[in-house]
């Protein structure tokens, strides 16, 4: 069976002949010039009919390199979400936010958007970054999509968004009125030290310029709503796709390739927050950029699966009464700020006749802590020595008795990963703190005790 396959609508460029006027009476001349334009006509015809028709089995069939993801994989409507960011009715607290020399944030409540403004003072800077690092699979495309609207490019301030932190990370650039994609690297060209050296100005994209020559026509306005996308197949020497995305269509503009070209891995690591940044270098003017609506997904699926770590109280928690007492707490090492670190199952054992609540909460402050690393991972820190948990916020909860026998109690425990529970760290490198804590729920006396464990996973041991 032949199989028709058709390419750059080729098809569409074989218009209808004009033919010429007959003649009242029979002329020679007028039939061969007759045959002679349905004859070039016929012939295109067969020629386009030859590319198109097939007589093998299988059709080699191409498809736009947007259609794909970073690997090669047909796009498909399933992606699966490691992040996503919207501001309908506050500034999203997934964010940390930080400011210098006059600068300043304000949530636009009627544009479900975060104003970012500098003062006409040399090196005011407004930064909006991610607490979290997003997770990366090897073998799976990274996507990643941010929204924004930037001062109009006005010389020595400064504009990025993007996938990337002071050291790593790939982001779009306005740089006074330059365009640029950029690639940062603590790898290349000297390990350890950050460098920006890989930016590439929009005269000199690989891809669409997005000057109104390109095949898509449009010319990039950045002081308008743009969605900057960009995608990873990272291992570590992978290629890099950078773009807009505009009227629905995924443009490239840039491409980072690195396999066969270069010594080493051309960042550190693909494990990265979002980021919003302004800066005014040096200009007697104020500006602001909008930060928007952001998303983080893993293209190709997650495989959601990691041994678990445990945290353990192995000696006895006495005297808890109907105020919280922490059991155990867990957090990021100074030394691994990226790492992606869940808590899964909870576990309290109760060996005092009591009835309790347990929770869980994020960012208490803790007295009398004392941090010692956890015996089988060394990117997380853990505490036992707390002696009191104030403030915080109670994400999780549950009750248990014991008539002093005793018994494993656990928490509920999430299906599959819960990212919203991952630790991350300030913009000023302290780590979110996860405590575990229990209280007594009908009386102080008899006074509880227990034993306790966090079980988390760490994606990037």
């Amino acid at each position: 069976m032949s199989l028709i396959v058709t390419t750059d609508f080729e098809i569409q460029k074989i218009a209808p002949p004009a033919l010429p006027q007959a003649t009242d009476q029979y002329s020679r001349a007028y039939q061969d010039q007759l045959n002679n334009v349905l004859r070039i006509y016929f012939n295109r015809l067969q020629n386009i009919l030859g590319q198109l028709m097939a007589t093998s089995s299988s059709v080699p069939i191409s498809f736009p390199p947007t259609a794909l993801d970073a690997f090669g994989r047909q796009r498909v409507s399933q992606p699966y979400t490691l992040f996503d960011s919207q501001q309908r009715y506050a500034a999203d607290n997934q964010f940390d936010t930080s400011t210098a020399n006059g600068a300043s944030t304000t949530f636009l409540t009627n544009e479900s958007s975060v104003q970012m403004s500098v003062a006409a003072t040399t090196n005011s800077e407004a930064v909006r970054q991610t607490f979290r690092s997003m997770s990366y699979q090897p073998g799976k495309g990274l996507l990643v999509l941010a929204t924004f609207a930037m001062n109009t490019p006005t010389a020595n301030i400064r504009q990025r968004v993007g996938y990337f932190n002071t050291q790593n990370g790939v982001f779009f650039q306005a740089n006074g009125t330059t365009l640029s994609m950029v690639m940062r690297s603590n790898s290349l060209p000297t390990p350890g030290t950050p460098s920006d050296i890989r930016t590439v100005n929009q005269a000199d994209w690989n891809g669409d310029k997005l000057d109104g020559t390109g095949a898509s026509g449009f010319t990039l306005d950045p002081s308008k709503t743009q969605i900057f996308w960009c995608d990873f197949e990272w291992l570590g020497v992978g290629s890099v796709r950078t773009g807009f995305v505009i009227n629905g269509q995924y443009i490239i503009c840039h491409t980072f390739n690195n396999a066969n070209d270069i010594g080493a891995v051309y960042m550190t690591t693909a494990i990265l927050p979002v980021r919003y940044e302004i800066t005014n270098l040096s200009n007697a003017v104020t500006a602001s950029m909008k930060h928007i609506c952001s998303t983080v997904i893993s293209e190709g699926g997650y495989e959601q699966y990691s041994p678990s770590h445990l945290a353990r109280r192995t000696t006895k928690l006495s005297n808890i009464q109907l105020t919280f007492k922490p059991v155990v707490s867990i957090r990021l090492a100074s030394t691994a700020p990226g790492a992606v670190v869940l808590p899964g199952r909870m576990q309290l054992l109760p060996i005092a006749s009591q009835n309790y609540e347990v929770g869980l909460f994020f960012n208490a402050t803790l007295t009398g802590a004392s941090w010692s690393a956890v015996p089988s991972d060394a990117n997380v820190e853990m505490d036992t020595s707390a002696t009191a948990i104030t403030g915080g916020t109670l994400v999780q909860t549950d009750y248990v008795s014991s008539s002093g026998s005793g018994g494993t109690q656990p928490l509920v425990d999430p299906a599959g990963y819960n990212w919203a529970l991952q630790l991350g760290v300030s913009l000023a490198g302290a780590s979110d703190v996860l405590t575990l804590a229990i209280r007594t729920v009908d009386s102080a006396t008899p006074q509880g005790e227990c034993y306790g464990t966090i079980a988390f996973w760490d994606l990037t041991q």
